[in-house]
């Protein structure tokens, strides 16, 4: 055999599963056509937290009055943050690079096609490897509509040549609301156009209630239907609804998700079983129905976030390598949707824990934050604790409100630690923070 592993994808799993076996002894290459660091560098996580780090500063223009601050902001060059943004992605390409190359992983670009069980053609060339890792992430979807050829997707948004006066998102989960409130935010008029009339479903469901009451406040405008045909216009494009008037816009960014990206990549020539949704099936140690090769990351039917693709490999090579089977626990996964305000939970929704037979309390909290009762701006933060009160055990923990992503990550170790309510109860708070709202809950909804 050439290599030992051959990592097909160097995004987040590929590559921490690249260089960590390296470091183990092994031999291995990973092979790539795009670029390193994967969908979370280049066009997901890292230049979207930039953006909304951006369209956050006119929302904070708008506060300062109330603490006698005269702050306005004259202008907003997108070229300046769209080229800044570009340049630090390429940093962290070079960082991937020099991690693989100082690890002793071999680097091969190029298209990667599976040949065998056992080998890898890229760009005409076979590899041959005991084990094959396909890690190659996922892709855009784009609505099946007439001028749909008009459309962006959400690769595409962060690239965009000039930034538009009027937008239309389409979609409604993670990446839609997040594109939406950075449109939004930098001074475009911005539709969001939702097929159920609700952002960010599968969230607790009084959680995502207020996320979207307080979202909406800036001024997005929420369509309850999915656009049925868009065409060019005299200036822009024309979206037309079944029932909704139709509205005239310079882009419309498709952002309704992602889908395994499978492409080309010998899944069908060696009969790998698929999941419904075209997910790769896996057992707990990654392994595919065929011997020697393995999926993780977005390919597999898993949470479709980066920490999980790390921690996905890093149980990859515990089990291949270390002689360690324990499967990956994907329980009290925390996550965060960086739309304005903030939505982040761990745990279970109050939904999902009574669909599982738990006898729950649930506590909750609305307020206006301390800023807040100076800047004017009428947001208003909310918390809730699911309680499992058969042991006391906190099950669930979700907030909307500045800094939710920050705040929730360190509850989440307590929660993973297996905290109880008397636990939080006893907890001293940090005064004045909106996080000690969930250490001085103490009565539950009725």
């Amino acid at each position: 055999m050439d290599f030992d592993l051959f990592v097909i994808g160097a995004g987040s799993a590929g590559v921490r599963a690249a260089r960590m076996a390296a470091g183990l002894g092994k031999k291995v290459a990973v092979a790539e056509s795009r670029y390193l660091g994967g969908t979370c560098v280049n066009v997901g996580c890292v230049p979207k937290k930039l953006f909304v780090y951006a369209s956050e500063f006119a929302h904070m223009q708008h506060e300062t009055a109330g603490f006698g601050l005269d702050t306005q902001i004259n202008s907003f060059d997108w070229p300046t943050l769209r080229d800044n943004k570009s340049k630090e992605i390429e940093r962290l390409n070079g960082i991937y690079q020099n991690l693989l190359n100082n690890s002793g992983v071999t680097t091969v670009w190029g298209h990667a096609k599976l040949t065998g069980n056992n080998s890898v053609e890229v760009d005409g060339k076979t590899y041959s490897a005991e084990k094959i890792l396909l890690a190659t992430g996922g892709w855009p979807v784009a609505p099946d509509i007439p001028g749909k050829e008009h459309c962006i997707d959400s690769n595409d948004f962060f690239y965009m040549e000039t930034f538009p006066e009027k937008a239309l998102v389409i979609g409604s989960g993670y990446i839609a609301t997040e594109f939406a409130g950075i449109l939004n935010g930098l001074g475009a008029q911005t539709h969001i156009a939702s097929r159920s009339g609700r952002l960010l479903r599968g969230f607790d469901e009084s959680t995502r209630v207020h996320a979207q009451q307080e979202i909406l406040k800036s001024g997005i405008n929420l369509i309850k239907e999915q656009p049925i045909k868009i065409e060019q216009a005299d200036t822009g494009f024309k979206v037309f609804f079944a029932e909704t008037d139709p509205v005239i816009v310079d882009t419309v960014i498709t952002a309704a998700g992602r889908t395994p990206n499978l492409q080309n990549l010998g899944i069908e020539d060696l009969s790998i079983t698929l999941n419904k949704g075209n997910t790769i099936k896996v057992n707990d140690k990654f392994e595919t129905n065929v011997a020697g090769i393995y999926a993780m990351g977005d390919l597999i039917d898993t949470p479709q976030l980066t920490p999980v693709a790390l921690a996905e490999a890093m149980t990859f090579l515990r089990q291949q390598y270390q002689g360690d089977d324990t499967p990956l626990d994907y329980d009290n996964i925390p996550t965060a949707v960086f739309s304005q305000p903030n939505l982040a939970t761990v745990g279970l929704s109050e939904e999902q824990a009574i669909e599982n037979g738990f006898n729950i309390d649930v506590y909750e909290s609305e307020f206006k934050a301390l800023k807040h009762t100076l800047s004017g701006v009428n947001h208003r933060s909310y918390m809730k604790l699911i309680v499992n009160k058969n042991d006391d055990k906190v099950i669930g923990l979700h907030m909307v409100g500045e800094h939710a992503g920050e705040i929730v990550q360190g509850f989440a170790v307590a929660i993973k630690a297996g905290a109880t309510k008397a636990v939080f109860d006893s907890t001293v708070g940090v005064h004045p923070s909106s996080a000690e709202e969930f250490v001085t809950m103490r009565t539950p909804r009725s």
